[in-house]
């Protein structure tokens, strides 16, 4: 019996584990992606980069994926008048990915 409880244990450690790596890989996947748009969008004081790439973390709580950040992004870049197109935005969104994947996995 106490094998099964082990396991069970076991599932539940791994469970938890795999939660937060995937809501840690999310929040800096979010981080980096709102980085990137804040050059973007012309801000260049450290401090106010980081500002708005909270924003953009804040804004991926909306919903599962990153359809939201996306959303947040595309909405500001339109109120500044920047060009780009919906390829460039999830293209950025599977750099910041694989970004986050490498600073998490080291």
């Amino acid at each position: 019996m106490s094998d099964m409880k082990d396991r069970e244990n076991a599932f539940e450690n791994k469970f938890a584990h795999d939660e937060k790596m995937s809501f840690d890989m999310e929040a800096r996947t979010s981080k980096l992606f709102g980085l990137w748009a804040a050059e973007q969008l012309g801000i260049h004081d450290e401090t106010e980069m980081h500002s708005y790439a909270k924003e953009v973390v804040v804004a991926n709580l909306e919903e599962p994926g990153f359809d939201d950040i996306i959303r947040k992004v595309r909405a500001d870049f339109e109120d500044k008048g920047i060009e780009f197109t919906e390829h460039t935005l999830q293209a950025q969104v599977d750099k910041a990915v694989a970004e986050a994947k490498k600073q998490l996995s080291s």
